[in-house]
């Protein structure tokens, strides 16, 4: 038989029992205060903790899964460290500098470099933030500070774009604003399209990537100089995490992948109008919904991606199923006679003919590129040579070899292809003359219109209704919005 536990025994086991618990309770919160080695300590627990905001210029989910400029960065970033990556992206702007204080391992959310914050240290420089005024379209042109007078203006706190308001104001005193860290870059812009502000101040980048979703909002000018986004880390969590990050960008920069990144997320030049694109947005509500079962039936027996073929459809036609060019393509998809009959379509004007044909021929040209062409290189390709021919970018190919340009990256070839247009450069082609211009144009529009797509697929009940917004969140302004008053 057990001998029985001892008074002080129990009391021990009792009091054991106490300190576990107590451990226990405080284990979800071991890293409130950052350790002393931050670097080290990402190490030993084999992951990296980020803050961020779920923005299409920081994170957000894509076709493919996470994407966006800064996750991107992140991402290769933990690869260099060898640890996984573990993502917070529930933050406004200052939550994320709030909480990197207290806890994580970093900050990304196009944060504008302020050595002033206390408890933070910040890495080198990654990209320029240009602060710019924007307003509602059919107001008079604010293109100085002087057009800003009498004008309700919004922007987001803590962003560093309501620092350059701050500077501007100690220039114009009356000049008064409203800003909430709440509020993103979309939100802002439905605003100012709907009426709920007259203007607002975002950055440059950001509202590029966000334009063609508010075609009733116009860029005015740059307020100040540029800023510098980077990464926050917390001051008491050391140098090292710090110092590692900024070799892991100085070497992406070296290595030219960090100009590659901004190329491809911010590089798109304004090349849709706004009324083109109040066109397209209209089209978008008002014609895709009868050819959206089609596209999709396509895409799955062809394997693209159905919005894809939605936007070359769109590029092609406006999705009219009867349009006919006087060069005699035709159809929603604008297919040759010769394309037509290679594809087995019977009536270039019906619409299910059309959009199954014209999705095979894209199918049919991209499994003819060369091996070489990989990727996204080799998506755009074909649909420069849906456009123009497979000759025609062979020749583009050539003359990209001749410039000592990688032939098989897009990046390249659309430099070569208006050469084709020059009798000096054409004269040496098998295929000679074509407006070669034209296909760079036509990949950029699709690029963009499926861009377009992809967002309002992704983000439906945001973009639902993209000029028809409702005003339920302009009915909350006192509540979501500081009021910066005129000093003078």
């Amino acid at each position: 038989m057990p001998k029985p536990m001892s008074r002080q025994a129990q009391y021990h086991l009792r009091l054991a029992a106490l300190l576990l618990g107590v451990m226990l309770f405080l284990l979800p919160y071991r890293h409130f205060t950052p350790p002393d080695d931050l670097l080290e300590a990402v190490r030993e627990r084999d992951f990296l903790s980020v803050h961020t905001r779920n923005t299409p210029t920081t994170y957000y989910e894509g076709r493919h899964g996470p994407t966006g400029f800064e996750y991107e960065l992140m991402r290769r970033f933990a690869d260099h460290l060898e640890v996984s990556l573990t993502l917070d992206a529930s933050h406004h702007i200052m939550s994320v500098i709030d909480t990197v204080r207290r806890e994580g391992d970093l900050g990304a959310a196009t944060l504008p470099l302020d050595p002033t914050l206390e408890g933070l240290i910040f890495s080198r420089a990654m990209f320029d933030l240009q602060p710019v005024l924007v307003y509602r379209r059919g107001l008079p042109p604010v293109k100085s500070p002087e057009g800003l007078a009498g004008l309700e203006i919004g922007t987001i706190r803590g962003s560093g774009a309501d620092q350059a308001l701050r500077e501007l104001q100690a220039e114009f005193p009356e000049l008064g604003w409203r800003e909430s860290p709440e509020v993103e870059v979309a939100e802002l812009l439905s605003r100012v399209e709907s009426g709920n502000l007259d203007a607002a101040v975002v950055y440059d980048h950001q509202f590029r990537i966000n334009r063609i979703f508010f075609p009733g909002v116009e860029r005015g000018f740059p307020i100040g100089e540029p800023l510098s986004m980077a990464w926050a880390f917390p001051a008491l969590g050391g140098l090292r995490l710090q110092q590692e990050a900024n070799r892991f960008l100085e070497q992406l920069q070296h290595e030219g992948v960090l100009d590659d990144l901004v190329e491809r997320h911010f590089g798109h030049d304004d090349y849709l109008e706004y009324v083109g694109a109040r066109v397209f947005i209209a089209h978008l509500h008002e014609r895709l919904p009868d050819y959206t079962a089609l596209f999709r039936e396509a895409a799955r027996n062809t394997g693209f991606d159905w919005k894809l073929l939605a936007a070359l459809g769109y590029q092609e036609s406006h999705w009219d199923p009867e349009a006919t060019s006087p060069t005699g393509v035709r159809g929603l998809m604008m297919l040759t006679l010769p394309t037509a009959g290679e594809m087995g379509v019977d009536d270039r004007l019906d619409p299910a003919q059309s959009i199954d044909g014209g999705a095979r021929y894209l199918r049919h040209i991209k499994d003819r590129l060369p091996d070489s062409i990989q990727g996204e290189d080799r998506l755009f390709m074909a649909m420069a040579a849906y456009n123009v021919g497979l000759g025609h970018l062979y020749d583009a190919r050539r003359i990209t070899e001749q410039l000592y340009g990688d032939p098989d990256r897009w990046k390249d070839v659309r430099e070569a292809l208006p050469l084709l247009q020059k009798r000096e450069w054409h004269s040496q082609t098998r295929h000679g003359y074509a407006r070669g211009g034209e296909p760079v144009i036509y990949v950029r529009n699709i690029r963009r219109y499926y861009e377009i797509l992809t967002y309002v697929d992704r983000s439906q009940q945001q973009y639902l209704q993209l000029n028809d917004l409702n005003g339920e969140a302009a009915d909350d302004d006192g509540l979501l919005f500081d009021i910066v008053p005129p000093i003078r």
